[in-house]
């Protein structure tokens, strides 16, 4: 394949900034989507006119949210796009801001994720506390989860593996929506739906997450640090094809979106070391590590109690705590998924910090089906 956009003219986080994930309350979204506007402004130490164009994802707020959380900051004429791709709403945006400063149409973009319940096309029922479980994704996953089981003579202890480490990560994380370690025995209390737990199905709740993206010349012209800009090397999205009888949408989607990306990085999967994935339910985790080729089919479970998939080990999955335990506010999600590895490949991740972390992707799918990878490289020394 000839050069891509991101490498002709290369495009770099440079802010990042998030409202903590949290369960439903009487902070407006506005309110939350300036808190993660301001601190990614903050973060790359530029001012709110020297953004010259945004993409704000939600999924729940209807018509125009974006323009009523920027008036706060001052009307300067930047161009405001809504985005809407499920849960690769986020993500969405965020490939669409890299490529806005890769085609050389802006300089520096804000990628903006924020959403809260209230105003849902779908409905919604709880499991326990602030829990989504609307009943198609669960029985859906839950019946893969069996599948998998079935399959790969994996048991229930091994799967709720994935839930306990993430709960462990997120412990660690001020903007995870819960911060609790958890005991096995915690994990596989409370059942769902079949071999599913609550604590390994995601919460749903509100936030927010800002990214700001920027070219070689924003970052001279506004003096940013250049220590801390990370360079987004590959940015693929895909949607469904027909595929075989048996074979799962999601984990096939997964694998050919995710190939794509290594061949525009230039890296194979063993280069990782940081990545984020979309694990609303446990079971997901080990499609997804299996789909990416950080092990082969049907090594996830392994991989995990093998301590590969911790921070410090090959390469940390979810060391947010993922969707299962940082949470899963849709719009924000991608975007936040991006925020983390930035902050890992900058080394500013604290006790959750990977070490070396050079490499990272982000993977989100949404429901239509659709799927975003993005690998990011650390600044040179």
């Amino acid at each position: 394949m000839g050069r891509t956009l991101l490498e002709q003219r290369p495009v770099f986080v440079v802010g990042i900034g998030l409202h903590r994930y949290q369960k439903a309350s009487e902070s407006t979204y506005v309110e939350l989507g300036l808190a993660a506007v301001r601190r990614a402004l903050a973060d790359a130490a530029v001012p709110w006119p020297a953004v010259e164009s945004a993409y704000v994802a939600n999924t729940l707020l209807g018509m125009a949210p974006g323009r009523a959380i920027f008036k706060h900051l001052g009307a300067t004429g930047l161009s405001v796009v809504q985005v809407e791709n499920a849960s690769a709403s986020g993500s969405s945006a965020v490939r669409q801001a890299c490529l806005d400063v890769a085609a050389g149409t802006s300089e520096l973009v804000l990628a903006l994720g924020v959403d809260k319940p209230g105003s849902a096309p779908f409905s919604f029922s709880w499991t326990g506390a602030e829990r989504l479980s609307n009943i198609s994704p669960l029985l859906s996953f839950a019946l893969l989860t069996r599948e998998y089981m079935n399959r790969y003579g994996v048991d229930v202890e091994q799967i709720a593996e994935v839930a306990l480490k993430n709960h462990a990560n997120a412990a660690h994380n001020p903007y995870a929506q819960l911060q609790q370690e958890r005991s096995l025995e915690e994990v596989l209390a409370h059942p769902v739906a079949g071999p599913l737990t609550r604590l390994q199905c995601c919460p749903f709740g509100e936030g927010a997450a800002a990214v700001l993206v920027a070219s070689e010349e924003a970052i001279t012209r506004l003096g940013i640090e250049v220590r801390r800009a990370v360079q987004v090397i590959a940015s693929v999205s895909r949607s469904e094809r027909v595929y075989e009888p048996g074979q799962s949408v999601i984990v096939e989607l997964t694998r050919e979106t995710a190939a794509q990306a290594f061949v525009e990085a230039k890296i194979g999967p063993g280069d990782l070391d940081v990545v984020e994935v979309h694990d609303a339910f446990s079971v997901e985790e080990l499609l997804y590590t299996e789909a990416l080729g950080l092990c082969g089919e049907g090594e996830g479970a392994d991989y995990l109690s093998a301590g590969r998939s911790r921070i410090g080990g090959d390469c940390a999955v979810s060391a947010s705590g993922g969707l299962i335990a940082m949470g899963h506010p849709f719009g924000p999600t991608g975007v936040g998924q991006v925020a983390e590895v930035t902050r890992q490949l900058r080394g500013e991740a604290g006790v959750r910090q990977q070490p070396d972390a050079r490499l990272a992707l982000a993977h989100m799918v949404g429901i239509g089906q659709v799927c975003l990878v993005h690998v990011l490289r650390a600044p040179s020394a």
